[in-house]
């Protein structure tokens, strides 16, 4: 017998078959700027066949033909993803701060910015992967337009509008529990917290993520980019060549959302914070990917001493390339800003550059970068404002809730984020994370200020 003879792929998520994924490997491919749009007819006749072997046969045959397949001479955008081409090739007028005491006003801050993540993500858990309209129709349906609270906090209005028990049931599952559910956008932050700095340090390497990652959660905790980069750990792919190998989501958002704990433990200070979230990033992403989260946690950093939502952002574009396609969309979503373009035709152009009813649209990290920057910017680092006009947007909700929530707490403090969102969380986070399970956050902001470089 042969190996095919021992498979059986119907056993397997879509995520971990590169056949099932291949329309999105396609338009990645493309996006990267790859001469590969004479082999649209194939991948169009590949992504028609049923899941089965020989699917992946074909599909494989194409992964070495986009992966080798030469850049256009046309391509305007210069997106490397090794660090110190990363870094050579940032704007020359990168900010700089002054790296804070540790005293009681940062560790409100990093509070803040824990609770504000947490609350933030749970505003937006019980909508992920809902369409806007479906969003806002829940939210006007229970007297919640605009945003002011966790959605069913009305269940009888829903109900009386027609809303299923299977939807109440999803909106009372996050908010009605006394504390944060367990979620992939809270698992990373603690895991980076109590497994990866606790125990490798702040100088760990992309192999200890890698590790990590495969002792502290069952593999079904892991989405796109990330369950295909632990099926590469397991046959001994390593980084960053796991971030590569039949990846066809490696600039999804997965790790834009990994990267706020680098930004809490290097206040002031957004090269660092940028340095540890590569490290991270590039075990599974690559370009745009690596540099949402490179962004963000810089972002998160220079938010420790700003509060000015435009020097934060800028903070963050400081640490990526200029001439990516990453730092355009959010310097896009700026200079809206500036034009006087109001809060909701910025998400309308948004939503016009991007798809949601395209799963590569509606998890790209750009898409819902531009979303996080329209919401700091637009918000004016109100917190109650910023999150739910993340929220009300569509597209990653939990993702860019959480985000927005982080930078904001992190610039305001605890006290911005307010009660009626603390009060459903009682100090209390679960996770998926083996061994661990709940957590206070007041522990979790004590090992964090432990770690503070």
């Amino acid at each position: 017998m042969s190996f095919r003879d021992f498979q059986d792929l119907s056993f397997a998520h879509p995520w971990e078959l590169y056949g099932e994924g291949i329309s999105t490997e396609f338009q990645q491919t493309l996006e990267e700027g790859r001469d590969v749009e004479k082999y649209r007819a194939e991948v169009e006749r590949i992504a028609a066949l049923p899941r089965g072997r020989e699917k992946e046969e074909a599909a494989d045959r194409l992964f070495s033909v986009f992966y080798n397949a030469p850049m256009r001479k046309d391509y305007p955008y210069r997106e490397p993803s090794d660090l110190s081409s990363i870094r050579a090739l940032r704007p020359g007028n990168r900010p700089v701060f002054q790296k804070p005491a540790m005293d009681d006003s940062l560790r409100d801050k990093i509070t803040g910015a824990w609770l504000g993540r947490v609350c933030g993500c749970l505003l937006g858990k019980p909508v992920e992967g809902m369409r806007q309209a479906e969003i806002l129709r829940i939210a006007r349906d229970e007297g919640n337009y605009p945003l002011k609270d966790y959605f069913g906090s009305n269940p009888e209005a829903l109900k009386a509008a027609g809303h299923s028990e299977a939807t109440l049931d999803r909106l009372a599952y996050c908010h009605r529990r006394g504390f944060m559910p367990p979620d992939d956008d809270t698992n990373y932050t603690v895991m980076d917290a109590v497994k990866l700095i606790d125990v490798y340090g702040r100088d760990f390497t992309p192999d200890d993520v890698a590790r990590v990652w495969l002792e502290t959660q069952p593999v079904t905790a892991y989405c796109t980019a990330e369950r295909v980069a632990i099926r590469n750990f397991v046959a001994s792919i390593k980084p960053p060549l796991s971030a590569v190998y039949k990846n066809p989501f490696r600039e999804w958002i997965g790790a834009q959302i990994r990267g706020d704990y680098f930004g809490y433990i290097n206040p002031g200070d957004p090269e660092t914070a940028a340095d540890m979230a590569f490290r991270d990033a590039s075990i599974s992403h690559v370009k745009n990917g690596i540099y949402g989260e490179m962004l963000f946690s810089a972002a998160i950093a220079a938010a420790a001493v700003e509060s000015d939502p435009e020097k934060i952002l800028r903070a963050g574009l400081g640490e990526i390339p200029a001439k990516c396609r990453l730092a355009e969309d959010v310097e896009t979503v700026i200079s809206w800003f500036h034009a006087g373009v109001t809060a909701g035709d910025a998400v309308k152009r948004i939503r016009t550059r991007w798809d949601e009813a395209n799963p590569h649209h509606w998890c790209h990290t750009d898409s819902n970068a531009m979303i996080v920057a329209a919401a700091l910017l637009y918000g004016g680092m109100d917190y109650g404002k910023s999150i739910t006009m993340a929220v009300e947007a569509g597209f990653d909700t939990d993702c860019n809730g959480a985000t927005v929530g982080s930078v904001i707490g992190m610039a305001m403090g605890k006290d911005a984020v307010g009660e009626v969102w603390t009060s459903a969380i009682n100090d209390t986070v679960d996770t998926t994370i083996i061994g661990c399970g709940m957590f206070r956050i007041k522990d979790l902001v004590d090992l964090t200020v432990k770690h503070v470089g």
